[in-house]
């Protein structure tokens, strides 16, 4: 019955709706109060909460007490397994879970064998399917508990590249947990809307890449934000570079302290090492906050405990191959959106690694000074990385969750969001004061149609006729190179072996500049007044048809030209 109310969907009048993010290592719950997203605590005060189940006679245990057991019953405790949904075994990579319950083959598709039945000896098997709504059921329950009453239906939020095979198996998961699933929205754009939704938020045409750096994976995305209006331009994903990554690099720095004071290897036991990645992590995280953390164990291996502290200028020189990796996926996703880094208006950090300040900090030196970098290391007004994509989906649970299932499903069909785009900005042209052709934006390049934008030229201070030419315009990266500078004579006899003759390069200028194509159509407007302005709107049709229309600011009349679609 619950599953057939979950496919058929929940009055609206009924609905109580969250945004949840279900991460392969943490997921997030929040809701809406009066427009603002709030993410909500389970009853064991966390925030972000661990992707994991573990099972002790027969209870359920999820969240960090289920993480604590990866130590002491790993076979029992299934984690990182979201991104197996829709996948059959022979396609998944399972070195994830080497340290937990092992995914394993039944008829091709993913089960995990743990006891998870009281006074029980045999292994049940659990398949993807069913520990994916497990652990629904206990986001939503902790959801429930926090709000006084029931929660029906969700917005959840997805990697860019999640197949349908996936989405309909993640779909099918909340819908057995009981949950309306109202719609599944792309992680980054998620990410985009939490901040776009704030109340001091200024919604503006503009590039953004939004860098979700996770637990077990890392993915990249180019946003083209026109009126509003979200384009994903490029994606990366990546498993090589992520907060496991640094794990790692920590975990091999301490495991080489232990073997020079014991001549023993812990990452050679399973418990020491499940030990050491779960301290290795801790320490991760304070070196976010602090400058120096303390990485203690209580026997390690063999009896032996270990204590050492660190600092994060070595953590930094330790995990650097980690780092310049992430550096590399954000080029990458620029690149591969035929963009410039001096394009991009915003970087946004979403995801619990995105914590780290090194990683911000170096990408504030990949972009320009114009370029935002929105994490806590380089903005004091970012938002929590680990909570972003979360308040991204209860705003918009909160947006649609008045609508009819059929409405909501027809208005976030392919069909409809798959919309016409711009492929080249449109602007105008006119003569500056020095006599050269000037190019001023209208509307943006991949700005959606249809679209309408206005913008206002300023007429010669003594006034008189005002040519305008509307025109195609793409960006151009302009590279100035310094004039080298000439040698000094030097004497003869003077040694300048040690001369190096770079120290003293400039470096060379980048700057975007503006360049014209295609005239689209040309307009005067005559007896325009002294310091006068004129005022241009250009109107894209859902054919790609354009209306123009030029007048004086304040005057009357005006004239107006319609271009077919090409």
């Amino acid at each position: 019955m619950a599953e057939s109310k979950a496919r058929t969907g929940v009055e609206p009048s009924d609905r109580v709706v969250i945004g949840i993010t279900f991460g392969n290592s943490n997921s997030s719950i929040a809701y809406t109060v009066d427009d603002k997203a709030e993410v909500i605590a389970n009853e064991d005060g966390d925030r972000q909460i661990p992707t994991v189940l573990s099972y002790v006679d027969g209870d359920e245990y999820y969240g960090v007490q289920a993480k604590s057991f990866l130590v002491r019953n790993p076979t029992n405790t299934i984690a990182y397994f979201r991104d197996f949904l829709g996948k059959e075994f022979k396609s998944i990579d399972p070195t994830h879970c080497h340290a937990s319950a092992h995914p394993k083959d039944v008829s091709g598709n993913i089960s995990f064998s743990v006891k998870d039945q009281p006074e029980s000896e045999e292994a049940s098997d659990v398949n993807i399917s069913e520990t994916a709504a497990r652990y629904f059921r206990r986001l939503v329950g902790s959801a429930s508990d926090y709000l006084g009453k029931k929660v029906t239906s969700a917005v959840i939020t997805v990697p860019t590249n999640f197949n349908d095979k996936q989405r309909e198996a993640l779909i099918k998961a909340a819908n057995d947990a009981d949950v309306e699933v109202l719609q599944l929205i792309a992680d980054p754009v998620a990410a985009v809307l939490a901040y776009d939704a704030r109340p001091d938020a200024e919604i503006k045409d503009k590039i953004v890449v939004v860098a979700d750096l996770g637990g077990t994976r890392s993915d990249v995305a180019v946003i083209a934000s026109r009126g509003g209006m979200y384009t994903i331009l490029a994606t990366v994903h990546d498993y090589e570079f992520a907060g496991v990554n640094l794990d790692q690099a920590l975990m091999d720095h301490f495991a080489k302290e232990f073997i020079k004071k014991h001549n023993k290897d812990p990452r050679e036991n399973v418990k020491s090492l499940a030990k050491l990645r779960l301290e290795a992590e801790a320490t991760k995280k304070a070196l976010s906050l602090g400058t120096n953390a303390q990485f203690s164990v209580e026997s390690l291996l063999d009896g032996f405990d270990f204590s050492s502290t660190i600092n994060r200028l070595r953590y930094e020189m330790v995990a650097r191959k980690v780092f310049e990796g992430f550096n590399r996926l954000v080029e990458g996703a620029v690149k591969k959106a035929e963009l410039d880094v001096l394009d991009v208006d915003e970087v946004i950090m979403c995801g619990g690694t995105s914590h780290t300040p090194r990683i911000a900090n170096n990408l504030a030196g990949i972009f320009p000074e114009t370029t935002t970098i929105l994490a806590p290391a380089t903005s004091a007004t970012a938002i929590n990385p680990s909570e972003l994509q979360a308040r991204g989906a209860a705003l918009q649970a909160s947006l649609i969750q008045e609508y009819d299932a059929n409405d909501i499903e027809q208005s976030t069909h392919a069909a409809v969001t798959t919309v016409k785009h711009i492929a080249n900005a449109i602007g105008v042209l006119t003569i500056g004061a020095n006599g050269e052709e000037v190019f001023s934006p209208v509307m943006q390049v991949e700005t959606a149609v249809p679209a309408r934008r206005t913008v206002h030229i300023a007429a010669p201070k003594a006034g008189g006729d005002v040519i305008i030419k509307v025109v195609e315009g793409g960006t151009h990266i302009k590279v100035t190179k310094p004039e080298p500078k000439a040698k000094e004579e030097k004497p003869a006899d003077e040694d300048d072996s040690d001369f190096d003759s770079d120290e003293d390069e400039e470096e060379e200028h980048r700057e975007k500049i503006w360049k014209t194509g295609k005239q689209l159509a040309e307009a005067a407007i005559k007896d325009v007044k002294a310091n006068g302005k004129v005022e241009v709107t250009v109107n894209v049709l859902g054919d790609l048809s354009v209306t123009v229309t030029a007048r004086e600011v304040g005057g009357k009349g005006g004239i107006r030209g319609t271009l077919t679609a090409p």
